[in-house]
């Protein structure tokens, strides 16, 4: 698609873990604190309600870092106990320092992976820095052209070593995603040929690294958008997965169309199958044609329909409907479509009855602390560990006069 888009997400957490244990000695030693009240309970399905299919492997992308996990709990609890077995995030891309997975950045996302045995973790990887600064074609080919002749194998065989050394040799990496638009300095249009030598050697240097298990994802948007993205396609060799970001646009398209048009969703399964690929959704949600209901309704039927190896709706506005409170119709169907769902068998289906969608609850996305309670402050890191937000209870002087 042509369309450009940008989407923000918070910077690099700038706590250690030495953060967590200082706060935690702080808090010890100053007046009583507590943690921030739960959300109320997600209403129940009603008693008459089928328990629901079994989907493929899901989550959402719901924060760049540590609060991106804290809230997977939430989302989950939200869903009815629905699994969200995989996490999604980003390595930032404006230096290669990061690229390389910068200490710190990752461990949380490591962590939990490895508390459950079949969690996926996804991470989407720039093939430059500078990633977003609006290059022109004359520098971008010049930069494909100098990865396609090694100069920056180094960075990826640092990040190689570093999801190694964490634990999760076995991440789903998304490397150089939407190549065929425009937004990214890691794009294809400027010089196929160098773009598929580059992602060759990428994948070739990342394999070289003793205990790797990774699995790479090529990964386009819907559409022709700047470049049939088949013209990126870099073989099947060094691609275990073809994905497809799929948002809803552009302005007026039906989802039928964006089924039909030129290097859509039905020519992505095709292609993948022809290619003996399995498909995934690493990015999807609203976004041109606001709330629409139909939209999601037939998204997720066709991720049911294609089984992908896993997908990850991008939830925040304008594209999400659980951090986001503007797409009410779009947010009832999902709920009402995964709620309660797992990866496991589906169980046996009960005496048939007329389904009821469970109510989109009111409640907040996100935990609020008690009205005689003010919230501290203690960063991403620190909250991840601690469980959550600490606040200060407002009568603690009164109740130890």
């Amino acid at each position: 698609m042509a369309v450009r888009r940008t989407r923000t997400r918070p910077g690099r957490p700038a706590y250690a873990v030495a953060a967590v244990l200082a706060a935690a000695a702080l808090l010890a030693a100053g007046p009583q604190v507590a943690a921030g009240e739960p959300p109320p309970p997600a209403p129940a399905p009603p008693a008459a309600q089928a328990p629901a299919a079994a989907a493929p492997a899901f989550g959402a992308y719901l924060d760049y870092g540590p609060r991106g996990v804290a809230r997977m709990a939430e989302l989950s609890h939200w869903l009815g106990g629905a699994e969200l077995s995989v996490g999604h995030t980003y390595l930032p891309g404006d230096r290669w320092s990061n690229i390389a997975g910068a200490p710190g950045f990752l461990d949380v996302w490591a962590d939990w992976r490895t508390r459950e045995a079949d969690r996926m973790l996804v991470l989407n990887v720039p093939m430059m820095e500078r990633n977003e600064e609006g290059l022109d074609d004359d520098e971008v080919r010049a930069l494909l052209r100098q990865g396609a002749a090694g100069r920056f194998d180094h960075h990826y065989r640092a990040l190689a070593q570093r999801l190694v050394e964490l634990g999760v040799p076995d991440t789903v990496l998304v490397l150089g995603w939407e190549m065929n638009g425009t937004t990214y300095s890691h794009r294809c249009g400027p010089d196929p040929e160098a773009w598929k030598t580059y992602w060759n050697r990428i994948v070739t240097t990342m394999r070289a690294v003793p205990g790797q298990k990774f699995r790479f994802d090529f990964t386009p948007s819907r559409g022709r958008d700047a470049i049939p993205w088949t013209e990126c396609y870099p073989g099947d060799a060094t691609v275990d997965i073809i994905g497809m970001d799929s948002y809803d646009q552009p302005r007026g398209m039906s989802f039928d169309e964006q089924v039909t048009e030129p290097y859509g969703l039905q020519h992505h399964v095709d292609f993948a199958k022809a290619h003996g690929k399995p498909v995934s959704y690493p990015e999807w949600g609203l976004f041109r044609n606001g709330d629409n209901a139909e939209y999601m309704r037939r998204m997720l039927a066709w991720m049911d329909e294609h089984k992908p190896v896993y997908n990850t709706l991008t939830d925040y506005c304008p594209h999400g409907v659980w951090q986001c409170d503007d797409n009410p119709r779009s947010t009832a169907v999902y709920r009402s479509v995964l709620f309660g769902r797992t990866d496991g068998p589906a169980p046996e289906a009960p005496e048939p009855t007329t389904p009821t969608a469970p109510p989109v609850p009111t409640v907040p996305t996100a935990p609020e602390p008690a009205a005689d309670c003010s919230p501290l402050n203690l960063g991403d890191w620190v909250e991840y560990w601690l469980g959550g937000k600490l606040c200060m209870r407002l009568d603690w002087y009164a109740r130890h006069k």
